[in-house]
């Protein structure tokens, strides 16, 4: 097994230990909802407890895919099977279309029937207020972790629980004025909320797209000419690169004296791979040799 390989088996690892960790948040969450709920008689609270439930659920979907994305390459999957991670992104931004809809299809419809508001308890207010701080934690925490382990799938669920946080600050803030006689700042504070969530889903796109089309990793230039430095290279040219679940590939051909023994141009071509590898970041590297 390469070096690379091996780190993206344990950089898998490590992101379902993560999710592992988010499950048991969410599982306690549910139970303290659940429980609450069916003590008070709250209707409110145990929909809101299906709701985390769901939270849950995706932690356990997330997990078993990241099963798949931590697979070693194979016959069908030569690079690895990093992408599916950046598929599981992508799902959460359908997960995220789906609230935004219902979000703003409610608000509209209250906004054209003139509904009450609605009136929260103080204990709704508590749990909502437990609830927001558990998922401030997990969106701080998640963020961080996928930054630290370039993980879309982590960026992008973590994206999805801010949008958690933004519902029930909106929520909690219609209730509180609601008992002010405010009669349509809920559903104008979810219209407001849908825009920022709609803007969270493009930011994942936004990342997830250029992994999904081999956007290049890192500039032609860069590597020709840290390629060029190496001595007994002429030229280097045909580059390309390309990343893939914190994996960063690059491939390219160098133009060497045609008089070079075999043994010394591949002694070149070592020399130019641990070259990219350790200036710029690479950890795959390919090297074609061509007599010029």
């Amino acid at each position: 097994m390469t070096e690379a390989r091996a780190v993206g088996r344990d950089r898998a690892a490590a992101i379902q230990r993560v999710l592992l960790g988010l499950l048991v948040a969410n599982l306690a969450v549910v139970g303290a909802k659940v429980v609450i709920g069916l003590k008070a008689g709250s209707l409110s609270v145990l929909g809101d407890a299906i709701h985390a439930s769901v939270d849950a659920l995706n932690n356990v979907l997330f997990i078993a895919l990241m099963r798949v994305a931590g697979r070693a390459p194979d016959y069908e999957h030569p690079y690895g099977h990093g992408k599916f991670e950046v598929l599981g992104a992508l799902g959460i931004v359908v997960f995220l279309s789906v609230a935004c809809f219902e979000l703003l299809k409610d608000a509209v419809r209250r906004l054209a029937i003139g509904a009450p508001p609605p009136l929260l308890t103080n204990l709704d207010l508590g749990l909502l207020a437990f609830t927001l701080a558990v998922n401030v934690w997990v969106a701080w925490y998640e963020a961080r972790r996928g930054r630290q382990l370039e993980s879309e799938l982590l960026l992008a669920d973590s994206a999805h629980t801010r949008a958690d946080v933004f519902i029930t600050l909106g929520v909690i803030s219609g209730g509180v004025l609601a008992r002010f006689g405010a009669r349509h700042v809920d559903p104008l504070l979810a219209i407001v909320i849908t825009g920022l969530i709609v803007g969270i889903g493009y930011q994942i796109v936004r990342r997830a797209v250029p992994i999904l089309v081999d956007e290049i990793a890192r500039e032609p230039a860069a590597i020709r000419h840290a390629a060029e430095g190496v001595d007994g290279v002429r030229a280097a040219y045909a580059i390309r690169s390309r990343a893939s679940a914190g994996v960063v590939f690059a491939e390219l051909t160098i133009g060497v004296p045609g008089v070079l023994a075999v043994a010394r141009a591949h002694e070149i071509a070592d020399a130019v791979e641990d070259r990219l590898k350790r200036e710029l970041k690479l950890d795959e590297v390919v090297v074609h040799i061509e007599p010029c």
